[in-house]
């Protein structure tokens, strides 16, 4: 029988926290929340691998190192509401559980989203809402948001999500140039995003995130 809760520490020893990943809360969640029991069962020895782990056609769960990273740059409080665009089976999201007041997760498969909210509710995460919808709409009956964090590669980033943020929140996303890209986070004030690199990594570009064409006559 394979020792999940070794690999999760593992996990954490050597892909977390030689990222200089050290908040308590993060280390916390990601050592509680059992991955293998969000990706698809033909995958779930492959859980804790330092890659990204696909979940479905030209859709990953992010590295842990990179979702990690995020969450780090971040800096979730208990007393804030997090849209988590891309979702999948909702790994991200429990993990997200575990630092904020509540969460959304948004997600367009309905069978992940069944599947997701499956997922959830054995681990408990109560405090996740399951939301099947466009991943470019976000949830805005929900929102607004004080964190809004993607799940995947972004080149275009939809203006309905950076309508979600509340004034003083935080975006972060993965934006794809070629093979490699950048997580940068953006604080919104007065209605515009300033953004800031925060490290290097890569994820396919989520369906609706790519360029949009340019206009042609």
């Amino acid at each position: 029988m394979t020792d999940f809760a070794t690999r999760r520490t593992m996990m954490v020893d050597t892909q977390v926290r030689p990222s200089d990943v050290t908040k308590f809360p993060i280390i916390d969640a990601m050592l509680t929340v059992q991955r293998e029991n969000f990706v698809p069962a033909s995958h779930r020895e492959a859980a804790y691998m330092g890659e990204n782990l696909t979940v479905a056609r030209d859709r990953v769960m992010l590295e842990p190192r990179t979702l990690a990273k995020m969450l780090d740059a971040l800096d979730i409080t208990n007393s804030e509401l997090v849209l988590d665009v891309g979702a999948g089976l909702g790994y991200s999201s429990a993990v997200i559980a575990h630092m904020a007041e509540a969460v959304v997760a948004v997600e367009e498969d309905s069978d992940m989203v069944r599947d997701g909210q499956d997922a959830l509710s054995e681990a408990g995460a109560d405090n996740v809402i399951m939301h099947e919808g466009p991943l470019i709409g976000g949830a805005p009956e929900h929102g607004p948001y004080d964190v809004v964090i993607v799940q995947g590669g972004v080149r275009h980033l939809p203006e309905a999500l950076v309508a979600q943020v509340k004034d003083g929140g935080r975006i972060a996303c993965l934006f794809m140039e070629g093979a490699l890209g950048e997580v940068r986070i953006g604080r919104k004030s007065d209605g515009t995003v300033s953004w800031r690199m925060a490290f290097n990594a890569g994820a396919p570009v989520l369906p609706g995130f790519e360029r949009e064409a340019a206009f042609e006559f």
